[in-house]
């Protein structure tokens, strides 16, 4: 048996800067891959059959249609038992199905011997499965098929916090009332500290943050709880919504303030990891 992990795409600014011809919305956007997420576990076999459990399992059909079998399909028509563990909030704006894709397409072109489809081509799985198959921190833009690798970012530390509402993408997109912003100011080559990261991205935006509020009021609740946790750099929405996350410099801090919204909030969602 063989085991990939897919980790957690957040967000760390997201500029929606146009929308094309056929609907699809332009971004620029900055993410990063923290050390949290689903594991996909395979096995040879002569039919393709996926198992979902998890604690967020129960929200997900192991069918046809879910992101794994589809790029599986995608990969070659060949068998393999997959075990899903769901660890990540489904709808989330964390790019949970997407990993789960790039993370079968990772683990099943090892194991079946054949080559990686084009990363272009995968954006017919979904627009972020192609950053998610390095899960290194990069710029993405376009629709996602543009990548740029960010040089060596300095290690910090991110709690993320979801209440447990599902946010709709094309709800958020249909609530914003502008899809032609400027994209990031120029990214600089190094960022010594993390405080040097933190004080770039305060500049930058997530264009769909007021939108999905709008949508879920609960998004704001999050940000005003990661706000109030002590030594919190920056509180932000990830992707549409509705996990936030708080930045922190050092691990005591971040590992503080998760306990403690834990504590505050013991029905959210809530997590701390290296990035």
């Amino acid at each position: 048996m063989r085991a990939e992990l897919a980790r957690a795409k957040v967000n760390l600014c997201l500029h929606v800067t146009g929308q094309r011809a056929d609907g699809m919305h332009l971004l620029d956007s900055i993410v990063v891959f923290p050390a949290v997420g689903d594991v996909l576990k395979a096995t040879p076999d002569s039919d393709l059959t996926l198992e979902i459990t998890g604690p967020f399992g129960g929200d997900l059909e192991a069918g046809a249609d879910n992101l794994v079998i589809r790029a599986a399909q995608m990969l070659a028509d060949k068998g393999a038992t997959l075990q899903l563990r769901k660890n990540l909030p489904v709808a989330s704006g964390i790019g949970g199905g997407s990993a789960d894709a790039a993370a079968c397409i990772r683990l099943l072109s090892d194991m079946w011997g054949v080559a990686v489809p084009p990363l272009k081509s995968l954006t017919d799985l979904g627009a972020d499965v192609p950053v998610c198959m390095a899960q290194t921190p990069t710029r993405m833009s376009g629709i996602g098929e543009r990548l740029e690798a960010i040089s060596a970012l300095p290690k910090f530390w991110i709690v993320l916090v979801n209440a447990g509402e599902g946010v709709e993408t094309r709800a958020v997109f249909g609530a914003m009332t502008s899809r032609e912003n400027m994209g990031l100011s120029s990214i600089p080559e190094s960022f010594p500290s993390p405080e040097t990261l933190f004080e770039y991205l305060r500049a930058q935006r997530n264009d769909m943050q007021d939108a999905a509020i709008k949508h879920c009021p609960m998004i704001a609740e999050v940000l005003r709880a990661l706000e109030a946790t002590n030594n919190c750099a920056l509180s932000r929405m990830s992707g549409s919504g509705g996990t936030c996350f708080g930045l922190f410099a050092h691990e005591a801090n971040a590992t503080i303030a998760a306990s403690k919204l834990r504590e505050n909030h013991p029905d959210w969602w809530v997590v701390s990891a290296a990035v």
